[in-house]
């Protein structure tokens, strides 16, 4: 994967997998010098000692394959651009991952299409709760799935493509607005 858009869904879909009811995606473009992600859940979470396993490319919780990149991935990509890899997590109350990248290194890979990613990720679970936070030099803004579900009612369904056009749009829209305070 060559766009950070699509570790984070991966990453943000192995919440899922571990039973995840709400997760937290929140993007930094500069904390402190860094362009990072991180995702918080409160699934099945691991123990002590998986978390330390599961940096290892040869050891997955997955069933479907004997090999586990993401993490593995992730924990070289952050270290070869002068940043880090975090993971912390306890059983039954969840995980947070989180990745610094230091933003003006030149091998960061491009962010590429998270609003596309966000949308798939609410296409293929929507029910769960999900909040997505970016920020920028040009403010902020959140996408709370919650919100939604106030407006449009709680059987929103975010895989109904016109939910998902909506969805994918309004991220557009949110995080081209937070661009266009940039360039001033």
């Amino acid at each position: 994967m060559r766009e950070l858009s699509l570790h984070i869904l991966d990453l943000a879909q192995n919440s899922i997998e571990a039973g995840a009811h709400h997760v937290q995606i929140d993007i930094n473009e500069n904390e402190d010098g860094y362009f990072t992600f991180a995702i918080a859940d409160d699934g099945r979470g691991m123990t002590e000692e998986m978390v330390k396993k599961v940096r290892d490319p040869f050891v997955t919780t997955r069933i479907t394959r004997k090999v586990g990149m993401g993490i593995p991935f992730m924990d070289m990509v952050t270290a070869q651009c002068g940043g880090y890899f975090d993971i912390k997590s306890k059983p039954h109350e969840g995980t947070t991952v989180k990745a610094a990248f230091k933003a003006d290194n030149i091998d960061r890979p491009p962010l590429g299409d998270i609003a596309g990613s966000i949308a798939v990720l609410l296409a293929g679970a929507p029910q769960i709760d999900l909040v997505f936070t970016y920020s920028a030099a040009g403010g902020k803004f959140t996408f709370d799935t919650r919100e939604v579900r106030e407006v449009l009612g709680q059987d929103t369904d975010f895989a109904h493509p016109e939910i998902y056009r909506w969805t994918e749009e309004y991220l557009r829209q949110q995080l081209s607005a937070l661009h266009a305070g940039q360039e001033d």
